[in-house]
């Protein structure tokens, strides 16, 4: 089966939100990528709900470095016409590169989408999609911090800034959102982790038995109807309807 991809991701900034400080105006970034912003990444390059992506590896290339910037986010508490802008620091990374391996499975949840299981259409478009730099704006983390991608080959690839590095870990960090699309469940869990990154990179490969889950709330997954929200018959690469 063909759905396994390596791409490298860049930009100026990135903020990865520490959820502590994603509610509040201050905004502070992890020092690595989280699983579900790299997820995020893979499905602006592509993505169908046919399949749910898989992040394998990512590799650190560039040294972390952060930089404070002062923002002045809109305050809603008492309106938009009364609320004046407030003053607050966001803490982003500053001029981060990184290496990415991933992959794509079927969503054995979607059984209405069983008919557009076709490895070799979805890698295809995916691979034209990565040599334009993805189907839709690629972000690291956030709105404001604009990334671009590039395809490469993982183990061609020159070595990052701590591939000597033994190891570093990171404490607890946010690792994912699982969506009922996924489990199977009307909840919506999210998930967390103690990551190690080891000569430069981190293995997301791990059970998910050992990621500690918190139930967020209730909600029900989408469902695909005929002629409605896709058309498996559609010609067109875009078959399913926005």
């Amino acid at each position: 089966m063909k759905n396994e991809i390596a791409f490298a991701v860049w930009g100026r900034f990135a903020l990865f939100t520490d959820p502590i400080t994603k509610i509040g105006g201050e905004k502070c970034s992890y020092h690595v990528p989280t699983y579900e912003a790299l997820r995020g990444i893979a499905s602006s390059i592509y993505w169908k709900p046919t399949f749910v992506w898989k992040i394998d590896k990512v590799r650190v290339v560039k040294p972390i470095r952060t930089q404070t910037k002062g923002m002045k986010p809109l305050n809603y508490s008492r309106g938009p016409k009364e609320a004046p802008n407030t003053l607050a620091y966001y803490n982003y990374l500053s001029d981060v590169e990184y290496h990415v391996l991933a992959h794509f499975e079927w969503n054995e949840h979607a059984a209405e989408l069983e008919c557009d299981r076709n490895d070799a259409k979805h890698y295809e478009m995916l691979q034209r999609y990565l040599k334009r730099g993805g189907r839709r704006d690629i972000f690291l983390g956030t709105r404001e911090c604009q990334g671009y991608v590039r395809p490469i080959e993982w183990h061609d690839e020159p070595e990052g800034h701590y591939s000597s590095t033994e190891e570093i870990s990171f404490g607890l960090m946010f690792h994912s959102f699982l969506y009922p699309e996924e489990s199977g469940e009307e909840k919506l869990f999210s998930r967390f982790w103690y990551p190690k990154m080891r000569y430069g990179e981190i293995d997301f490969s791990v059970p998910d038995v050992k990621l500690l889950s918190k139930f967020v709330r209730p909600m029900k997954p989408v469902k695909f109807v005929n002629k409605q929200n896709y058309n498996p018959k559609d010609k067109d690469s875009e078959v399913f309807l926005s």
